[in-house]
């Protein structure tokens, strides 16, 4: 493994438990436009869940790379899903924030 990929796979999985942490936390800057976007407030915690479990698979992945993988495409999807509802809420200026989490996990993804 190449330092670059440890380092970018590490940055990718603080990124995405930091996003995991400000749903859980109820972060104002992310909780609110959540609402405005229209995500039902029973769902905010589940996705926060499905983030972290993606950092954690992400950090897995580096002992065992399938499953780094694996969690590198369900948070794609996720974030994928993500620019989807912020399109659809037609925030066109908030669509840059899902894609700045999803960068460094499709770079993980690549460099594995």
């Amino acid at each position: 493994m190449s330092t670059t990929c440890l380092v970018v796979t590490l940055l990718a999985a603080a990124m995405s438990g930091f996003s995991a942490g400000s749903v859980f936390l109820r972060a104002p800057w992310v909780v609110q436009p959540m609402a405005d976007y229209g995500v039902p407030r029973a769902w905010w915690t589940w996705l926060g869940a499905a983030k972290a479990a993606g950092a954690a698979g992400l950090v897995a992945g580096l002992f065992v790379p399938v499953i780094g993988a694996l969690a590198a495409v369900g948070l794609i999807l996720y974030f994928t899903g993500a620019v989807v509802t912020v399109l659809r809420a037609r925030r066109y200026t908030h669509v840059p924030f899902p894609l700045l989490y999803a960068a460094p996990v499709a770079a993980a993804l690549a460099l594995a």
